[in-house]
C-alpha cells in the first residue's frame, strides 16, 4: 500500500511530539536534587495547592499565616467534607527517602489550630501529621490518613505548653511512616500507613490551616531531604504466595 508524503510527515510529527512530552522534560524530581545538594531542598521546586493570602519564603525559613475555616478532612464521623487547606509541596518519583522539618506553633491559640507535614495526592487520597490545639490545657499530636475520601484520625494528648515539633516523613515504596520528635535527634513512631494512589510520583510538604474562625502564624525552619531512614523490617518475614 502506498503512503503519501503527508501521512509519514504526520507521524513523523507525531513521533517528535512523544518524545518531547512536555509532561516528562520538564519533570524536575526535587528529591533526586537535594541528594545531590546533601540534603538541601530547592526553594523553587516547592508548588502552592490553595495559595494562602499571606505567607514569606526564604532560604531557611517559611511561614504560613492561616485563614480561618481552613481544613483538610473527608466524611469519616463528621460527616463533612473541608478540602481548603493551603500546601506547599515538592514533587518525586524517588521510592526511598525521608523528609525532615522543624514546626513552630507557638501563636496557635484557638481550636483545631494545626500545621505540619502532608502529602497531598488529591482532595480523596493524602496524608498529613500535626499538633492540633485545644486548649489551655492540652493539644492532639496526631496524624490523618485518607484514602479513597474516608479519613480517620489517631491522636495522643500533649501539653499545651509544647510550641515545636520535629516530623520526619519516609517512603518505601508505596507504603508511608510518620515520626515526631521535641528535639530533631530522636524520633518516635506516629503512624505507618499504606497509600492506594501513592505507588508513583507523588507530592509532599508541609500545610497549616485553622479550621474555625481564627488565625495564627506557624513557622517551618530545617527543612531537608535524607536517605531512607524508615529502615525494612527486619522481623517477620512476609507470607508465601
Amino acid at each position: 500500500m502506498k503512503r503519501s508524503r503527508a501521512f509519514f510527515a504526520t507521524c513523523l510529527s507525531f513521533i517528535l511530539a512523544s518524545c518531547t512530552n512536555p509532561s516528562e522534560t520538564t519533570f524536575v524530581d526535587a528529591v533526586t536534587e537535594a541528594m545531590k545538594n546533601e540534603g538541601e531542598i530547592d526553594i523553587e521546586l516547592l508548588k502552592w495547592t490553595r495559595e494562602p493570602q499571606n505567607f514569606t519564603i526564604n532560604a531557611d525559613t517559611l511561614t504560613i499565616t492561616t485563614a480561618p475555616h481552613t481544613d483538610l478532612w473527608q466524611r469519616t464521623y463528621y460527616h463533612f467534607r473541608n478540602d481548603n487547606a493551603p500546601v506547599l509541596q515538592m514533587k518525586t518519583r524517588q521510592k526511598y527517602f525521608s523528609f525532615v522539618v522543624k514546626t513552630d506553633f507557638t501563636q496557635s491559640h484557638h481550636r483545631f489550630d494545626q500545621c505540619g507535614i502532608v502529602m497531598y495526592l488529591d482532595s480523596d487520597n493524602w496524608l498529613k501529621g500535626s499538633v492540633e490545639y485545644e486548649n489551655e490545657q492540652f493539644q492532639h499530636l496526631g496524624s490523618v490518613t485518607t484514602n479513597n475520601g474516608y479519613s480517620d484520625w489517631a491522636t495522643t494528648a500533649i501539653p499545651a505548653d509544647v510550641k515545636t515539633m520535629w516530623y520526619r516523613f519516609s517512603r518505601r515504596a508505596d507504603d508511608y511512616c510518620i515520626e515526631c520528635s521535641a528535639d530533631g535527634v530522636t524520633f518516635s513512631q506516629m503512624r505507618i500507613c499504606h497509600m492506594y494512589k501513592g505507588a508513583e510520583e507523588i507530592s509532599f510538604g508541609i500545610y497549616a490551616c485553622s479550621p474555625e474562625d481564627s488565625s495564627f502564624t506557624a513557622v517551618f525552619t530545617d527543612m531537608k531531604i535524607t536517605e531512607c531512614m524508615w529502615k525494612a523490617h527486619d522481623g517477620q518475614q512476609p507470607d508465601g504466595e
